[in-house]
């Protein structure tokens, strides 16, 4: 299965879900993330990923584009923006909408930030764990 992450800046959200994705899914699924717009991986999600022990750091931040849509069997949009501004998709392909709400907007001291960051990976590991099918059979995260 081919998932493709999708939000305003792939920075962090769509970041976030692909780490998961990879970690989890094994060898069963291929994950990609893109946004409408390419901002750059934020720093903050690769931390707050590096704390449970995954390495988004080589993930690049990148545009959605034509070959990404064909390539996609599933469509996760992680924000509102993304979701209403999705490009028409293939027919067999399934769009999926998780509305997160975007870390990198939190304002406050670096802890308050670090704990938004860790907020919207916890969310967003589970939400992964049900795409996939639920924790039976998938790889071992902390």
């Amino acid at each position: 299965m081919n998932i493709l992450y999708v939000c305003t800046g792939n920075s962090c959200r769509s970041q976030i879900a692909e780490g998961w994705t990879r970690c989890l899914g094994g060898d069963r699924v291929t994950a990609r993330s893109a946004g409408l717009e390419a901002h750059g991986l934020n720093p903050n999600a690769v931390a707050a990923m590096q704390v449970v022990g995954i390495d988004i750091s080589s993930q690049s931040s990148s545009i959605l584009n034509k070959e990404d849509i064909a390539w996609a069997d599933v469509v996760v949009t992680v924000c509102g923006h993304a979701d209403e501004h999705c490009p028409l998709l293939p027919p067999a392909t399934r769009k999926i909408h998780w509305p997160f709400n975007d870390p990198a907007r939190v304002t406050g001291s670096a802890q308050e930030i670090a704990n938004a960051f860790a907020a919207t990976r916890d969310a967003m590991r589970i939400q992964v764990e049900q795409l996939l099918g639920g924790t039976d059979g998938l790889a071992p995260c902390r």
